[in-house]
């Protein structure tokens, strides 16, 4: 390793040191701020914990000073010793348990039925890709677009869309990627057409998993609370979601390879393209084929099935386990981290909502005073800035409770915006549509580990689409909550 390199790891290191030692001296601070400098009535001492917990994990993600998934980690383990009903006892002398945090609903959170419904999407994709079945498909998906450059193009934007609507995106954009290099080199080392290709994955990736309540797990965590029973109860179904959801992706991705053969045109006008890779001819194969058809029928037609969309997802988890398509050693290389990240963003929101102290928070900003229509802006635009720097999972997870509580809270007020859904679901778009960075979302993480894209390039695509694609989403939900489509 050159010195240069060495000095630059040291003072990434020194950089991430500083910034946990600040996010920690800030948690301190405010866990011994008097109650009163607040500025909201009722607050106790369990609420101002929280709001420590809380600010030192927004500084956690933001900074990046440890992993996402250990901030989250962290953030159950501080509540669960220091504000749940199994603290440390000198935590808890004098408190009330009506005030504390349920442990058992702290500790629950890691198998959130949310949680349930990633994990089934993860063996899914280890599953197709042990098989070959993802080329299989990626293959005859692909070989409609002919040679074309630029309907080549076309046919990554839409194949990585399709397959980021029923699976991980993050997943769907490793494996896409992996296609590009028989496709370079049947292109010119210096043309743009590598751009456009390479860019074209995590773009697609992004659009893509806002066509399905699965896709992403902004859209995930709208659902979670547009439809739990205990609060909105509005029964929103996975084929509701997706009869207008998959046009609006559809339509971005044709917007998005409008812009990006635009801005990164080939100099090759034909690409000769070939996908290496062979599906195994095995019953495994045949077992995954079929588990994965039933359960995207499942998911499609829950309403008429009963079956929840969550439960669903433990069809491929236990066909898998059984027949022993997925073993002990595939169940290592799954995400994780990102199950745990989306854990502790559904432990803050528990915090929050179980202690009371959203609610008063809420009834201590007067939002009554405030247009609807600003509210909504408002919370759009907060979250699509958090996205573009944090996970948009720990954004989404963050605001989303809020919201609810906030819009609930309003009433028939904001009817004119086309109801609680127009805002629940426009942070799931807002969230979506943040992908100006290589650390945005994992998509552009790895479009970007790549080396054959700059971050002022991705900058300039992830802006443009994330604008044109809040602005379309907006307008979208706006006209389906004046017709209640959404209830």
């Amino acid at each position: 390793m050159s010195t240069s390199t060495q000095q630059f790891v040291q003072g990434l290191k020194t950089k991430k040191f500083i910034s946990f030692a600040v996010a920690c001296l800030i948690t301190l601070i405010i866990w011994n701020l008097p109650l009163n400098s607040f500025g909201i009535d009722g607050l106790t001492v369990i609420h101002r914990r929280i709001i420590a917990v809380f600010a030192f994990a927004i500084i956690s993600w933001i900074t990046e000073c440890i992993p996402a998934w250990a901030t989250s980690v962290a953030v159950i383990g501080i509540l669960l010793f220091t504000a749940s009903d199994s603290a440390l006892a000198w935590m808890t002398t004098g408190f009330e348990k009506e005030e504390l945090l349920s442990y058992k609903a702290l500790l629950a959170t890691f198998a959130d039925p949310i949680v349930i419904l990633f994990l089934g999407g993860f063996i899914l994709a280890e599953a197709a890709s042990k098989t070959g079945l993802d080329v299989v498909f990626a293959r005859s998906l692909l070989k409609p677009f002919g040679k074309k450059s630029e309907i080549v193009l076309l046919g990554f934007l839409l194949v990585t869309g399709v397959f980021s609507m029923f699976v991980s995106n993050t997943a769907t954009a490793a494996m896409m990627l992996t296609f590009l290099a028989p496709v370079f080199k049947a292109l010119p080392a210096d043309g743009k057409g590598r751009i456009a290709l390479t860019l074209a994955i995590p773009v697609a990736a992004n659009i893509g998993g806002m066509g399905s309540p699965i896709g992403t797990p902004p859209n995930m965590i709208a659902l979670k609370y547009l439809n739990d029973p205990e609060g909105l109860n509005m029964n929103i179904g996975f084929g509701q979601w997706m009869i207008v959801m998959m046009p609006y992706a559809i339509l971005l991705l044709l917007i998005g390879w409008f812009f990006l053969k635009k801005m990164f045109p080939f100099k090759a006008k034909t690409i000769d393209l070939r996908i290496e890779g062979e599906v195994k001819k095995d019953w495994r194969t045949v077992v995954v084929a079929v588990t994965f058809i039933v359960t995207v029928l499942l998911w499609l037609l829950d309403r008429v099935t009963g079956i929840n969309a969550n439960a669903v997802a433990m069809l491929p988890i236990a066909v898998f386990a059984i027949t022993g398509v997925i073993k002990a050693k595939d169940l290592q290389g799954l995400s994780w981290d990102v199950l745990w990240m989306v854990a502790g963003g559904f432990a803050l929101g528990l915090a929050l909502n179980s202690s009371g102290l959203a609610k008063a928070m809420i009834e201590s900003i007067p939002f009554g005073s405030f247009s609807p229509l600003l509210i909504l802006v408002i919370s759009g635009l907060i979250c699509y800035l958090l996205s573009n720097f944090i996970s948009n999972t720990a954004t989404a997870a963050l605001l989303v409770p809020i919201l609810a509580l906030v819009a609930k809270g309003m009433g028939d007020t904001i009817n004119g915006i086309g109801g609680v859904a127009t805002i629940l679901i426009g942070i799931a778009i807002s969230a979506s549509c943040a992908m100006c960075l290589p650390i945005s979302t994992p998509p552009n993480a790895i479009a970007y580990s790549t080396g054959l894209v700059e971050q002022k390039q991705m900058l300039r695509i992830g802006l443009l689409m994330g604008i044109i694609g809040m602005v379309l989403g907006y307008v979208l939900l706006f006209l389906l909550g004046q017709v209640g489509y959404f209830g």
